[in-house]
């Protein structure tokens, strides 16, 4: 490890080496080396005077990277195409004068960029589909589980454990969804000349448009792609890479509110985020526990979420067929984008993978407030026993906030079913309101909704889209 100059923490802490690897020089520069192969083998199917001899010298040297000659050429030409062209060539004496034939920059640039992006997007939805696949066992396992809702953080109507989760599971699917739609939506550059007229193959092919026409297609299929875009500048509109990072934002934004939910239940101590037996909560404090791979969920995904306007304004910042203003922005904003939200996931991984549920814990913050939320179905037992319903109304509203003023002022328990079982008012006795207190009846259809869900979305989905293995994450921090 490099201890004298500036490290990205996203390669030495967050990020997997195999989203690394995605974006790595190697696989760079051989994603440059194939699409210079499939332009010389397509030229010279198409009638060009390149020969089957030149393509099999590039092919015998694809992946043999002369980094030092190239980097040595670059300081040269300050090109860092053509100094990685010159560099093949010197490999390939043969071929070295039908390398790059017809192309511009963007030809490798800007087809290699794209096909990072599908590779790292597939790795994002093989985590993703890990995610979704713990938090659905999750969901299941505690479907039946009553707890205490929220709403403005208050004191809600019950629901359950595994319900709760479904709302984080769905995040997750649609997460999903948006990522297929844009990842079979993905198209190359394909072979569009300097300002995408293609006048240079034209001119190769002596004013032969229908040779020209089948550049692109023949271009998509020898890279594994549906098709490349039908029209362009230099570039490919840079709307792509905004599509893009939208899809990683909106992971990170499922990724917040579940870990900032699992924030607050680790504050209540209902749930915790695994913690691993040697694991330091705090420097200071010896005896915290706290939710620090939630936290850094938030963390990175802050950081991914703002990190689309890199390409919302780099879209807009493109002047007519191009300028190269994109070009730095381009180096850090989707590399980093991606390797942030590797990370993101890797640690939704490991947190969905260990949560740790304690249910007495749960029991009982929700039986200190199940009386409040018992008070209707009381009022309509005592209604039914011969009571005034408005008069039996105002007399619960009262003793309510008796009861709710002595827990906030005195630390006093809950003891409304007391207060109601001795008012005469309501006819009931405390035998007669103990069976309200079964958390159950207030829980409604949570335990079915997760059930019906479950089997109605998330099992189909995982079920037609097998991944082999477990998907494991190693947090190294």
């Amino acid at each position: 490890m490099s201890t004298d100059r500036y490290v990205s923490p996203l390669s030495e802490r967050y990020a997997s080496r195999e989203m690394q690897e995605i974006f790595s020089q190697d696989r760079k520069f051989r994603t440059w080396r194939r699409l210079w192969i499939a332009l010389a083998q397509i030229e010279h199917e198409l009638g060009l005077p390149v020969t089957q001899e030149q393509i099999d010298e590039l092919v015998a040297h694809q992946d043999e990277i002369n980094y030092d000659r190239a980097r040595e050429i670059e300081r040269e030409v300050r090109h860092d195409v053509m100094s990685h062209v010159r560099a093949y060539g010197e490999q390939c004496p043969k071929a070295a004068g039908i390398i790059h034939l017809g192309a511009t920059s963007c030809y490798v640039g800007d087809n290699t960029d794209v096909i990072l992006m599908r590779d790292a997007l597939c790795l994002v939805r093989k985590k993703l589909l890990g995610v979704i696949r713990r938090l659905a066992d999750f969901a299941e396992e505690y479907r039946e589980l009553p707890t205490l809702g929220f709403t403005h953080f208050q004191p809600a109507q019950p629901t359950t454990v595994g319900k709760r989760a479904t709302l984080w599971l769905q995040d997750f699917v649609t997460d999903l969804e948006d990522l297929d739609y844009v990842l079979n939506s993905l198209k190359l550059l394909g072979s569009k000349g300097t300002t995408g007229t293609q006048a240079s193959f034209l001119e190769l092919f002596e004013g032969d448009v229908e040779r020209v026409d089948r550049l692109d297609p023949m271009l998509a299929e020898k890279m594994g792609f549906a098709g490349c875009v039908p029209v362009s500048g230099q570039t490919y509109s840079r709307k792509t890479d905004l599509r893009v990072l939208n899809v990683l934002a909106g992971i990170a934004a499922s990724a917040t509110k579940m870990a900032q939910d699992l924030r607050l239940l680790q504050h209540l101590k209902e749930i915790e985020e695994p913690h691993e037996k040697g694991q330091i909560g705090s420097s200071a404090m010896a005896y915290k526990r706290n939710p620090m791979r939630s936290e850094r969920i938030c963390s990175l995904s802050r950081y991914v979420i703002v990190d689309t306007l890199n390409a919302a304004v780099t879209e807009i910042s493109q002047w007519f067929e191009r300028t190269l203003d994109d070009s730095a922005n381009k180096r850090l904003s989707v590399p980093e984008g991606f390797l942030a939200t590797d990370g993101i996931l890797d640690l939704c991984l490991n947190v969905t993978d260990g949560l740790v549920v304690y249910p007495k814990v749960i029991e009982k913050h929700l039986m200190a407030e199940l009386p409040f939320m018992a008070t209707e179905n009381i009022l309509m037992d005592a209604v039914k026993a011969g009571g005034n319903r408005q008069e039996l109304h105002e007399r619960i509203r009262e003793l309510s906030l008796e009861v709710g003023d002595r827990i906030k002022r005195e630390g006093a328990d809950n003891d409304l079913l007391e207060r109601i079982a001795a008012d005469p008012a309501f006819g009931l006795s405390g035998e007669d309101l103990a069976g309200t207190l079964d958390p159950k009846k207030y829980t409604g259809c949570s335990a079915h909704q997760v059930e019906r869900y479950l089997a109605e979305v998330v099992r189909p989905l995982l079920a037609a889209n097998p991944v082999e293995g477990d998907v494991t994450a190693e947090i190294t921090v």
